[in-house]
């Protein structure tokens, strides 16, 4: 029923126990509200610091990851899309492809082994 305090027995209400003869009313009403202004306070470190690392793990894995480009002739795997009857043993890749066309940077044409193209255009990133 008091959470974060310690409770107070009636008998100790009766006989004027230290504990209840120093209370402060004022006092308590003062404390509750600097204990207030630091949990806000806390909450902003916590966020601030939470963005920090957020953009620490951004930049590290901006710096990791190698951007990839590909030629016409090249051959190419393409990720499964579909979960449908698939289970934890599947293939995750199909292929091999060839690239038909660049269209822009990042975005191919691809066609199969036998020469088949593709109508939708293939993003790699």
């Amino acid at each position: 029923m008091v959470y974060g305090s310690e409770a107070i027995h009636p008998t100790n209400l009766d006989y004027g126990a230290p504990r209840v003869r120093a209370y402060d009313e004022q006092g308590a009403e003062a404390s509750l509200e600097d204990t207030m202004d630091q949990l806000d306070e806390a909450r902003d470190v916590a966020l601030l610091r939470s963005a920090k690392y957020q953009q620490a793990l951004r930049r590290y894995h901006s710096h990791r990851v190698r951007g990839q480009a590909f030629n016409v002739g090249d051959l190419v795997l393409g990720l499964i899309q579909s979960n449908k009857d698939r289970h934890k043993l599947s293939l995750l890749w199909e292929g091999p492809y060839v690239i038909a066309e660049v269209l822009r940077p990042g975005v191919y044409k691809l066609k199969t082994i036998d020469g088949e193209v593709f109508a939708n255009a293939w993003n790699i990133e």
